[in-house]
């Protein structure tokens, strides 16, 4: 049996998942958590299940919080309205990451996708599974912002480019300038490698944009929605550029 503990305030969302695993007959459900402060004690209490499916977003703070502060041994799949969180989440033993409504088919995958890391004899250990999983790259594909006292959800396929002034990262679409909770070294490891590139310190730019390239004296390119700062490719960085565009 696979001994399972699910992490979700929203009791209804809880139950759903609760009879979606019922569907499971080899996952055994030894908890269910509501909190940080109630993750943070039964963790110390408990012994560590195998799996753990979690909501990241809780009333009292973020679930990561609960295994930064009690290491786990356990595997994740988050489950999630949103994937801001995504490179977060594969830092801390995430085999999946779970948007929300979570479908029958994205739930089964993420089973067999734990179930495969585990072999018949039961011998992989925790670092074996951590190697497997980072082979799995994952892909940001929207961006929760911050608008005033509200929230919004922008599609990565409508960001022209992203880039950063005075500390800040920026997502720039056709509507407006958004600021960010990410920094660029984040997104480049979590943006779709063969949409954005990352042109310099400054700039990641989505290729579906691109409006014109200038070779001479330097590489510069034009975007169809961009900030007034012209966007130029790094020496060291041409090449790479080059392989990107036609790769």
């Amino acid at each position: 049996m696979i001994k399972t503990v699910i992490i979700e305030d929203e009791k209804p969302a809880s139950r759903k998942l609760e009879r979606m695993l019922s569907n499971f007959p080899e996952i055994e459900i030894v908890g269910k958590i509501e909190s940080v402060e109630e993750g943070v004690a039964w963790f110390s209490e408990n012994e560590h299940p195998q799996l753990i499916f979690s909501d990241i977003v809780l009333g009292d703070g973020l679930s990561f919080d609960i295994f930064e502060k009690v290491p786990t041994k356990g595997f994740i799949i988050y489950t999630t309205a949103f994937d801001q969180y995504t490179l977060k989440a594969f830092k801390l033993n995430s085999i999946d990451y779970l948007l929300k409504p979570i479908l029958e088919e994205d739930l089964s995958g993420a089973v067999e996708k734990f179930k495969s890391f585990i072999p018949a004899n039961n011998t992989t250990g925790s670092e074996d599974i951590k190697q497997l999983i980072r082979k799995e790259k994952s892909t940001l594909s929207r961006v929760l912002v911050k608008i005033g006292y509200n929230l919004k959800i922008v599609q990565t396929q409508e960001i022209s480019c992203f880039f950063s002034e005075n500390k800040i990262v920026y997502l720039q679409t056709e509507e407006r300038v958004y600021p960010s909770d990410f920094t660029l070294d984040e997104l480049e490891d979590i943006l779709e490698e063969k949409k954005f590139f990352r042109v310099n310190r400054q700039f990641i730019i989505n290729s579906d944009y691109i409006k014109n390239i200038h070779t001479s004296p330097y590489y510069k390119v034009d975007m169809e929605f961009q900030p007034q700062e012209e966007i130029t490719v790094s020496r060291d960085r041409v090449k790479d550029f080059k392989e990107w565009l036609v790769g």
